[in-house]
C-alpha cells in the first residue's frame, strides 16, 4: 500500500468528492485513534510540505515506519459516516472490497521500513495507476468476469513479489553460511598446508641422516678394501719367502670369506630396506597429493556454486528492479556478500600458489632421491666388481697354495694381524645393528604418523556429519520461520509425543508432521491433506481439522 493507491487518491467520479483531497480522512484518524495524533503532528511540523497531497504521502511513510498503517485505515473504514463527506456512495472505500483491501494491509507490518521524508519533493504529482477499470460498476455488470480474472492475475502477480522476496532472503542466508563455511575450510587448509611442510622438511632431514650414513658404511668399505689389497701384497712377499703352514692358511681365509659374504648379504638386506622405506616415503607422498587435489576439486566446485549464485543474483536483481524500492537494501547486501566472495576467491588463489610451491618443493625431493639413487647404484655396481676380481685373485692364491704349502710357520704371525682385522670387524658389525635399531624407531615413527593421518580423517568425517545436522537444523528453522510469518506458534518436536487427533505414540515408523497452518504436531494419517495458505501460494501439508475449516471458508467465500 502506497501513497499511489487508488484505494486512497482521489480518481475521478470514483473515489473522492471534487473539491476533497486525501489529506482530509487521513486526518481523521487522530481523533480515532490517540497513537496517531504523534503522525500528524509531525506532518504539519515539516517545514517543505505545502499541499495536502504532500502531507497525505508523508504521513503514510511515517505510519509505514511505525507499522501501524493497517490498524488506522481498519479504525477509518468502519466509520462510514465520517468517510460520506469525502467519497461518493460508488467509492471504493464504502464498500466491502475496502475491508478486503485494508485485511491485505496487514502484511507490511512485518516489514521493517525505513523512507526517507524529508529533502523530497512530495508535493509533486506523480503518475497514478487507474484501476477503475479493475472495480466493481453497476453499468458494466456483464464484464464482471473479466475484471474478476484481471484481479485474480494482479493478485497472482503480489504473490510472485512476495515469493521472491523469500527466495531472496534464503539465498542470502544461505551464501552467508556458505562464506560462513569457507572460512572455516581456508583456516584448515592452511594448517593442514603447514602440518605438510613441517612432515616434509623431517623427511628431508631424514634423507640427509641416511645418505650421511651410507657415505660413511661406503668410506669404511673401501677402507676395508683398501687394508684387505695391502694385506694381499705382504701375503704374496710371505709365499715367496715361506712356504709353510698354507693349509691352515687356507682354511682360515676360506671362513673369512664366508664371514665377508656374510656381512656383505647384511648391507645388502639394509640397503633393500632403506629401499623399501624409501618407496614407502614416496606413497605416503602421493597420498598427501591426492588429499590436495581432492580439497582443490572442492574448491573447484564451491567457486562454481557462487558463480551460479551470483548470476541468479543479478537475474533477481533486474527482474525486482520495477516491484519495490526497499529491494536496494537487499542488493547492497548482495553486493556486501560479493566483495566477500571476491576476497575468499583471492584467498583461495594465495593457497593454490601455496600448494603450487609445496608440489615444486615434493619434485626437487624427488629429484634427489632418483639421483641418491642413480649414485647408489653407481657404488654398488663398483663394489660388485671388487669383488669378483677379489674371487679372482683368490683362486690365483689357491693355486700358488697348493704349491707353497712349506712355508707354515711364517704365515702364524699374518694369521694374529688378521685376527685382529676379525675383531674390527665384529666391532663394525655391532655399528650395524645400531643401524638396525634406528631403523626400526624410524618404523615406529612412520606408525605414529599414520595413526595421526587416520584421527585428521576421522575429525573431517565427523565435520560432515556436524555439517549434514546443522543442515537438517536450518530446514527445520526454516519451516519455524514460515509458520511464524503466517503468525501461528510452530510446536517443537520434543514437546508432542502423541498424535494431537488421535492420541497415537510417535515411532520410527509412526513419524512426526507439522501442519503449516496451526502449527501442531500428527502423524501422516491425520495430517495427509496439502492445500495452498496465504504464506504460500504452493500446497503444503494441513491436518484434517484445518483442511476441513478452510474447505468451509473457501466454499463460504465462493458464496
Amino acid at each position: 500500500m502506497s501513497e499511489k493507491s487508488p484505494c486512497l487518491s482521489p480518481v475521478k467520479k470514483s473515489f473522492l468528492g471534487f473539491n476533497k483531497s486525501l489529506w482530509g480522512p487521513l486526518e481523521l484518524v487522530e481523533k480515532l485513534c490517540p497513537e496517531a495524533a504523534e503522525i500528524s503532528a509531525s506532518v504539519r511540523d515539516l517545514p517543505g510540505l505545502k499541499t495536502p497531497l504532500g502531507r497525505a504521502r508523508a504521513w503514510l511513510r511515517l505510519a509505514l515506519m511505525q507499522k501501524r498503517l493497517a490498524d488506522y485505515l481498519r479504525l477509518l473504514i468502519t466509520r462510514k459516516d465520517l468517510l460520506s463527506d469525502f467519497y461518493e456512495d460508488s467509492a471504493l472505500m464504502l464498500e466491502e472490497e475496502g475491508a478486503v483491501i485494508v485485511g491485505l494491509l496487514v502484511g507490511l507490518n512485518v516489514i521493517d521500513a525505513n523512507l526517507c521524508v524529508k529533502g523530497e519533493d512530495l508535493d509533486s504529482q506523480v503518475g497514478v495507476i487507474d484501476f477503475s477499470m479493475y472495480l466493481k460498476n453497476d453499468i458494466d455488470d456483464y464484464r464482471s468476469e473479466e475484471r474478476n480474472s484481471q484481479i485474480a492475475s494482479i493478485l497472482d502477480q503480489k504473490n510472485y513479489v512476495e515469493e521472491l522476496n523469500r527466495q531472496l532472503n534464503s539465498t542470502v542466508h544461505g551464501l552467508q553460511s556458505r562464506v560462513d563455511s569457507l572460512e572455516k575450510s581456508n583456516s584448515k587448509l592452511i594448517e593442514e598446508l603447514a602440518i605438510a611442510k613441517n612432515n616434509i622438511i623431517k623427511l628431508q632431514e631424514e634423507n640427509q641422516q641416511l645418505r650421511s650414513e651410507n657415505n660413511l658404511i661406503l668410506l669404511k668399505a673401501q677402507q676395508h678394501l683398501e687394508v684387505a689389497q695391502g694385506d694381499v701384497s705382504l701375503e704374496r712377499d710371505a709365499y715367496k719367502q715361506s712356504r709353510q703352514g698354507l693349509d691352515e692358511m687356507y682354511n682360515e681365509a676360506r671362513r673369512q670369506l664366508k664371514e665377508e659374504c656374510q656381512l656383505r648379504q647384511d648391507v645388502e638386506n639394509e640397503l633393500v630396506a632403506q629401499v623399501s622405506m624409501k618407496q614407502e616415503m614416496e606413497l605416503a607422498m602421493k597420498l598427501l597429493e591426492k588429499d590436495i587435489h581432492e580439497k582443490q576439486d572442492t574448491l573447484i566446485g564451491l567457486r562454481h556454486q557462487l558463480d551460479e549464485v551470483k548470476a541468479i543474483n543479478v537475474e533477481m536483481y533486474q527482474k525486482m528492479q520495477s516491484s519495490d524500492e526497499e529491494m536496494k537494501k537487499k542488493n547492497n547486501v548482495i553486493s556486501r556478500l560479493e566483495e566477500k566472495t571476491n576476497q575468499i576467491t583471492a584467498t583461495m588463489k594465495q593457497l593454490e600458489q601455496r600448494l603450487q610451491e609445496a608440489e615444486r618443493h615434493r619434485t626437487s625431493a624427488e629429484d634427489g632421491s632418483r639421483r641418491f639413487k642413480l649414485d647408489f647404484a653407481k657404488k654398488a655396481d663398483s663394489l660388485q666388481r671388487q669383488i669378483e676380481h677379489r674371487e679372482k685373485q683368490l683362486q690365483q692364491l689357491e693355486t700358488d697354495l697348493k704349491i707353497e704349502r712349506e712355508w707354515r710357520q711364517t704365515l702364524q704371525n699374518d694369521l694374529h694381524r688378521e685376527r685382529e682385522t676379525v675383531s674390527q670387524l665384529s666391532t663394525e658389525a655391532l655399528q650395524i645393528n645400531g643401524l638396525k635399531k634406528e631403523f626400526h624407531r624410524l618404523q615406529d615413527e612412520n606408525l605414529q604418523l599414520k595413526t595421526v593421518c587416520e584421527d585428521q580423517e576421522q575429525a573431517l568425517e565427523e565435520l560432515g556429519s556436524k555439517l549434514s545436522e546443522s543442515k537438517l537444523k536450518i530446514e527445520d528453522i526454516k519451516e519455524a520461520n514460515k509458520a511464524l510469518q503466517g503468525g501461528q506458534v510452530w510446536l517443537k518436536d520434543k514437546e508432542a509425543t502423541h498424535c494431537k487427533l488421535c492420541e497415537k505414540e510417535f515411532s520410527i515408523s509412526r513419524r512426526k508432521h507439522h501442519c503449516r497452518n496451526c502449527g501442531e504436531i500428527f502423524c501422516n494419517s491425520c495430517s495427509d491433506n496439502e492445500l495452498p495458505l496465504p504464506a504460500s501460494p504452493k500446497p503444503v501439508r494441513v491436518c484434517d481439522t484445518c483442511h476441513a475449516l478452510l474447505l468451509q471458508r473457501c466454499s463460504s467465500n465462493a458464496t
